[in-house]
């Protein structure tokens, strides 16, 4: 079965989310719906970038490096840019 690595980005809050989850769709809706405390004040949340992975292994260390690198950062390194701001 699929992994996926994902960045978020609310505009209310000009944040970025990463995280790793193997059904991305129900993921994001829970985001949405205010089932993740630690950012359920910057509803909503919208998909910027994600991976496909083999393996949960792979899934952690990718998010992993995401989060030390920072996902602004990371995004800028792959040539993403993100319109920032409410």
């Amino acid at each position: 079965m699929s992994y996926f690595v994902y960045i978020l980005y609310s505009k209310s809050c000009d944040k970025f989310y990463t995280g790793q989850t193997q059904n991305l769709d129900n993921r994001l809706a829970e985001h949405n719906l205010g089932e993740t405390k630690s950012i359920k004040s910057c509803i909503p949340w919208s998909l910027v970038w994600k991976s496909d992975l083999a393996t949960r292994s792979e899934a952690m260390m990718l998010e992993k490096k995401i989060k030390s690198r920072g996902a602004q950062r990371f995004l800028s390194d792959i040539g993403i840019t993100v319109s920032r701001g409410a």
